[in-house]
């Protein structure tokens, strides 16, 4: 339920479950993270068929754990480790325990009709841990508490006002957009790139 396309430098990860709004089950989870950890790609890009990205988790499998499981952690951590550039292409709304993975990517791009909420304060769990330190780290603390304790659903427009998305374009030109932000990436060694991701992370170069 989840593709990857490898070719040359560049991987794309694509949630393929368009019948349930790509919504993410174990085996998609642990087939995320293993491709990103075996890509050795200089760039990722993490996209979704159909017009949501991800509704967050698959209900069947929240009534079975998957909410308490580490594979949430695993997919967003292995996202976060990747050393090169990696790119939320959002074709749609982004919702619940798919935040993480979308938080984990250096930059997000969206389609206009995209809309944005983690509704954990009604349903009653809580974030995967890493979320809410990459959330605030985006868009501020108490943005962050707009989403995730007040339950805010926010649209396209107002995620690139708050700095939650780099850039709204149509449909249509989503992946090519993600491809010209990938560009210089792409003909750069892959240890420089690796530098410049540690430095702007704030890491040792």
């Amino acid at each position: 339920m989840i593709g990857v396309d490898q070719r040359g430098d560049c991987c794309t990860i694509t949630l393929a479950r368009p019948e349930k709004a790509n919504a993410l089950t174990q085996p998609m989870l642990d087939g995320i993270a293993a491709a990103v950890r075996e890509s050795t790609a200089k760039v990722l890009i993490l996209t979704g068929e159909g017009k949501v990205f991800s509704a967050g988790a698959d209900l069947d499998g929240m009534k079975a754990g998957l909410g308490l499981s580490p594979a949430w952690e695993a997919a967003s951590s292995a996202i976060a480790a990747f050393p090169g550039l990696s790119i939320a292409a959002l074709n749609g709304t982004l919702a619940g325990g798919a935040m993480g993975i979308a938080l984990a990517c250096d930059l997000r791009i969206a389609v206009p009709s995209a809309s944005f909420f983690y509704p954990v304060m009604r349903l009653g769990y809580r974030p995967q841990p890493s979320d809410p330190g990459r959330l605030a780290a985006l868009i501020g603390p108490s943005r962050a508490k707009m989403i995730l304790l007040a339950g805010q659903k926010i649209d396209a427009e107002t995620a690139l006002s708050w700095g939650l998305i780099d850039r709204i374009c149509p449909p249509d030109t989503l992946i090519d957009t993600a491809m010209s932000l990938a560009e210089q990436a792409l003909a750069a060694d892959p240890g420089h790139v690796a530098a410049l991701k540690r430095m702007t992370n704030g890491d040792a170069p």
